[in-house]
């Protein structure tokens, strides 16, 4: 990914259009990849955001993962691109522990452009889900980041397209996360020029994981954030 030395408006708006692939990742993957191994490809190496459109990485390291099955492996990502390689993922589901786990941000469009201007509406995900879904994949509905929405409605949303527990994840503010990476100033920037601050405050954020845990609770799943959600993801 480009770095920056400075931040612009169009290096929040971009995201995605810079991408440095490893060019012999499928060997390394060949190579290197133990049947007691968990591999979790996290947000910020989205293996599906827009670039492998063309650059089409991905089939051949899942090819290298069948004929090397770890004991699991587990995509996040916000790319409805994933089930162009359906096909490959059935056949990787059969091998090892297969999980994914997509992003759900906003089921505001207005919102959703401002923040993720190069990122596929929340239809276009929800279908994504789906396919994944009765394709007999393990597909978790991850509400991460919350952007601006209307909880309830996004809650609902999230649970009719997926059969799996909710995990969801508030912005990260130094308040609350007192190590490791927090929301990018062009998150805060947007917020700010937005009307979205609010987003920000850690006891709103709370009001809001309340609201949708009630929503997920009631139709009698469960709902967690940040690494007590994530850990689902490696359970068998």
């Amino acid at each position: 990914m480009r770095v920056q030395g400075g931040l612009k408006r169009e290096d929040w708006e971009h995201w995605g259009q810079f991408t440095t692939f490893k060019e012999n990742a499928a060997e390394l993957v060949a190579r290197q990849s133990r049947p007691a191994q968990l591999i979790y490809c996290s947000p910020l190496t989205d293996p599906y955001q827009p670039a492998e459109g063309e650059a089409m990485r991905m089939p051949t390291i899942l090819r290298a993962l069948i004929q090397h099955p770890p004991k699991l492996f587990a995509i996040q990502t916000r790319g409805p691109l994933i089930v162009r390689d359906l096909d490959l993922l059935r056949e990787l589901n059969r091998m090892t522990r297969l999980r994914v786990s997509f992003s759900l941000t906003t089921n505001r469009d207005d919102v959703r452009r401002c923040y993720e201007p190069h990122c596929e509406p929340l239809e276009d995900r929800l279908a994504a889900i789906r396919q994944l879904r009765d394709a007999g994949i393990r597909v978790f509905a991850t509400l991460a980041p919350i952007l601006p929405c209307e909880p309830e409605e996004l809650a609902a949303q999230a649970l009719a397209a997926t059969r799996e527990n909710i995990i969801g994840d508030p912005f990260h503010v130094r308040a609350v996360k007192r190590h490791g990476a927090t929301t990018r100033p062009q998150a805060w920037r947007v917020s700010e020029v937005r009307g979205f601050t609010g987003w920000h405050d850690p006891q709103f954020q709370q009001e809001i994981i309340e609201r949708i845990r009630r929503v997920v609770n009631s139709a009698g799943r469960a709902f967690a954030t940040g690494p007590e959600g994530f850990q689902w993801l490696a359970q068998p």
